[in-house]
């Protein structure tokens, strides 16, 4: 009997230890090739404007089974490509992102709220030009599997977010070039 329960206790120990491990958080590490910011604003009504940015970095923390996770991007904002290299400069300059005193914008989140197995929305906080304002991110698609070339754990996904640029120290010539600014990010990051 005494054999029994020294063998049931290593068992649940064993099953304990097992499980636990299955809800550890991953850290994944932001792919810079496919990961890009991009913003679309109205450029006095006439058509809608896309831009991107061409380097972004940082991390990803998922817990896929504590339903959990934190999300610290990092964006160059001297990467800013407008198809113009002209156009490029200008947007760099003090009316706009300022990249010489603010080289970076950031996004550190605070909440990431789930729906299912899935991440739907994420919480945080930007910092771009200086100032740091509350922003979500609705995440419209997510997936999180091995990446069939790279042969590791990876997540990826896209998500959106609607601020005001004059909110950023960033509203010269608002309203007739629009002061609402959508910021779309696609992301992709590999397990480390």
């Amino acid at each position: 009997m005494k054999k029994h329960i020294t063998t049931l206790a290593i068992a649940l120990t064993a099953a304990t230890l097992a499980t636990s491990s299955l809800a550890a958080p991953e850290t994944y590490v932001l792919d810079g090739s496919h990961t890009f910011p991009r913003f679309s604003y109205s450029h006095f009504g006439f058509s809608t404007q896309l831009s991107h940015f061409d380097k972004t970095s940082g991390k990803v923390v998922f817990d896929k089974v504590a339903k959990t996770g934190s999300v610290d991007i990092v964006i160059d904002t001297q990467s800013v490509n407008t198809g113009f290299p002209t156009f490029n400069e200008h947007i760099q300059g003090e009316d706009f992102l300022d990249t010489v005193k603010f080289p970076t914008a950031t996004f550190k989140s605070t909440k990431v709220v789930f729906k299912g197995d899935k991440p739907s929305r994420i919480e945080g906080r930007l910092t771009l030009k200086g100032v740091t304002k509350p922003v979500t991110l609705t995440v419209t698609s997510f997936l999180s599997m091995p990446h069939p070339m790279m042969k590791k754990d990876a997540i990826g996904a896209n998500a959106y977010t609607v601020i005001k640029r004059s909110e950023f120290n960033a509203g010269k010539y608002a309203p007739h070039v629009g002061d609402e600014v959508r910021i779309d990010i696609a992301v992709e990051a590999v397990k480390e």
